[in-house]
């Protein structure tokens, strides 16, 4: 069996379960400013996307002007839930270091951020310093749906984007892997997952998509069998 050059997963949502409480927090910070929504619809909508894009399309979509002094306020808020409250999905530690190869994550997330959900959950087992990317960190600054952040991480390790895994809780994350030219599973273990997640994971491009971790491994061999084929 061809083994991956390297296997990159997502961060928010797909080893942490972080995307529901930051959808609530944006969510509320939104119907103050007039335009009413639920995390649920954040997390149906615009999961995978920074806050600031997630305003910039609000904007666009409903002609709503919104405050950028919110962005600093969404910063705030939800870092200081999620040292409280952010736990681990159930499996992502053991999946991660059944990883024999060369893996990291890739998020959009702040550096800053990563590391402190990292250590509480004890995922920083699993990772070292190098092998977290934050798309803010990248030499465009672009974040996903561009796909900056997976080439860069691919060229950091040697990696052939042909032969690399990223593992994917959103479409946005999915345009942008498969931008980089990479294989995508999708991933419907964390709690913002909503009915019919699955499926528009499937029509952006995943190649399959899995709901636990316990999963993964046998996906990532059947996939790589596959691709010898």
């Amino acid at each position: 069996m061809t083994q991956p050059d390297l296997v990159i997963f997502d961060f928010d949502g797909t080893l942490v379960d972080s995307e529901i409480i930051a959808a609530r927090i944006e969510a509320d910070l939104l119907t103050k400013a007039g335009f009413p929504i639920t995390g649920g619809e954040i997390s149906e909508r615009y999961a995978g996307l920074t806050f600031k894009d997630i305003m910039l399309r609000i904007e666009e979509e409903a002609n709503i002007p919104l405050q950028a002094s919110l962005i600093d306020e969404a910063e705030v808020l939800v870092d200081r839930r999620l040292r409280a409250e952010v736990r681990p999905i159930d499996g992502a530690l053991a999946a991660v270091l059944s990883v024999k190869g060369r893996k990291c994550t890739c998020s959009n997330s702040r550096t800053e951020r990563i590391l402190f959900m990292l250590e509480r959950t004890g995922l920083d087992r699993a990772f070292g310093k190098d092998d977290v990317f934050s798309a803010l960190s990248t030499p465009s600054g672009k974040p996903k749906p561009a796909p900056d952040v997976f080439v860069h991480a691919a060229k950091h390790y040697g990696a052939d984007p042909a032969n690399t895994f990223v593992v994917e809780d959103s479409v946005h994350g999915i345009h942008a892997a498969k931008a980089a030219g990479m294989r995508v599973i999708g991933f419907t273990g964390a709690a913002h997952s909503y009915p019919g997640h699955a499926d528009m994971l499937t029509d952006a491009s995943a190649e399959t998509v899995i709901h636990r971790w316990s999963d993964f491994g046998g996906v990532v061999a059947a996939l790589s069998e596959w691709s010898e084929a």
